[in-house]
Order: C-alpha cells, then structure tokens, then sequence
C-alpha cells in the first residue's frame, strides 16, 4: 500500500473540507465565473489551487480567473512576479490592480476596516468588468470563528460571516470555499509546498482585535480539543426558547 506524504495527506483533508463545503452550500452553478481573491497569503494560494483543479471537472462546469489588489499606501505587500509565476503554473489569468485609502478621513474606523472595504470593493468593480458572477474569498474556519468572537465581544450580536452571500448593491455572490478548513492544516500545507512569501506583512495585524480573538480560540481549545467544531456548530444550532428574547423599550 503506497505511503502519502505529509503533503498529500494535508492536501487530502483540506480538499475534503473544499468538497463538502462547496457541495453542501451549493456554491458552484454550471456556467458560473468565479473571480478568486489572491491575497498571497496561505489561505488565497491555497484555495487558488483547489479552484483551479476544481475548474477541470466538467459539471457543473466553472471557470476562473485570479485578482491581487495591492494597496499602495500600506507596507503589506506581496512578490508580484511570485504570483504571476503561480498563476501561469496553474493556468490561470491574474489580474493585478491598485487601490488604496486616507484614513485621515474616517477616524472612526480602523485602518483594517478601511482596508478590507476598499480592496472589496476593488474586487467587486474588477468582477462587474470581467463578467464575474462570483467572488471567491480565502476564509477558513478559524477565521468564521473569529469574527463570531468579535461580534459578539464587541458589537453584542451573534453573527459571523456567510459561506455564500449575494451582495445586495452589486450582482455578485460572494463565495468561501474553505469554511470548513482548518487554519493549522493550511498553514502547515503551505508550508510543504513552499508558497511564495509575502515581501512585507500587515504592520496592524499583530495587534488587531482578531489577533486577540485567535488567541482565545486557542486557550478555548486548550480547554477543550473540539471547541472549534462546536463553536461551529453552534452558529446552526441556535436555540432560540433557551435564550432571552429582545426587551421593548
């Protein structure tokens, strides 16, 4: 019986996980043009990969391309050259645009907040042009978790994100393949493949409200090993008579 390597067998899960999200949230329709959201972090090389085999099945048939959007007035940045390089390896068409923002003029949002906006709203722009139906974003499980903390810590709601939303103001679905992924199997994958790194990081990340967030859902899983499977679950898994109802004014 053959032996997978390390890299096979990461790749076997996490194209598991891609499998029964995609299917078991139906986000492919045959004829569907998919723009894929290349960050060049793990999660967007990644699901690149998986998109593009993805795209060689025939029914229902996709088709792809990749965008990169770089913000010119943030040090985060990516190896260009790196990325076209992947996206030829994977027979795909990268699309590299430039946005950027002055957050001098909303002081009442972070600069994540501004960033995430403007580069979402370059995707969307760039998928109106291209005939895109669909957006393709890189987030994992951790990252649904994540949100779900911060919702609920600093907003008082319970919510998340969608793994598929169809925008209201634009004809777009927004897709999240990798839902059902875990965060460590992909960063440990994107290791085994030696994806291109990123030039420069985010100069915020390590001290934004989602890093906080992370380091909680470790110490929860310090508690427990299946805390992040439950907090999953528990978004569909709302049992509305054990909670108290909203108070009239």
């Amino acid at each position: 019986m053959p032996k997978f390597t390390e890299q096979q067998i990461l790749y076997r899960r996490i194209n598991k996980c891609f499998g029964r999200a995609t299917k078991g949230y139906a986000m492919f329709e045959d004829g569907d043009k998919i723009l894929v959201a290349l960050s060049g972090g793990k999660d967007s090389l990644t699901l690149l990969q998986l998109m593009a085999e993805r795209a060689r099945i025939f029914k229902p048939r996709i088709s792809i391309v990749a965008a990169h959007v770089t913000m010119v007035n943030i040090p985060y940045k990516a190896d260009i050259k790196s990325l076209q390089s992947y996206c030829n390896g994977l027979g795909v068409e990268l699309h590299i645009i430039e946005s950027g923002f002055d957050a001098s003029t909303d002081t009442r949002k972070s600069p994540c907040f501004l960033c995430s906006w403007n580069r979402r709203k370059a995707l969307f722009t760039l998928a109106q042009e291209s005939g895109c139906n669909k957006i393709a974003l890189g987030h994992n499980m951790d990252d649904f978790i994540e949100t779900m903390l911060m919702n609920m810590t600093f907003q008082g709601a319970f919510s998340a994100m969608a793994p598929v939303m169809k925008m209201e103001k634009f004809p777009i679905t927004v897709i999240r393949p990798l839902c059902l992924a875990d965060e460590n199997d992909i960063e440990k994958y994107a290791k085994e493949c030696n994806f291109p790194p990123q030039h420069k990081n985010c100069p915020h990340e390590n001290s934004s409200n989602r890093n906080s967030m992370k380091k909680m859902l470790q110490q929860l899983e310090a508690l427990n090993p299946e805390a992040r499977y439950n907090l999953w679950g528990a978004m569909s898994n709302i049992q509305h008579e054990l909670l108290p109802p909203k108070m009239g004014k």
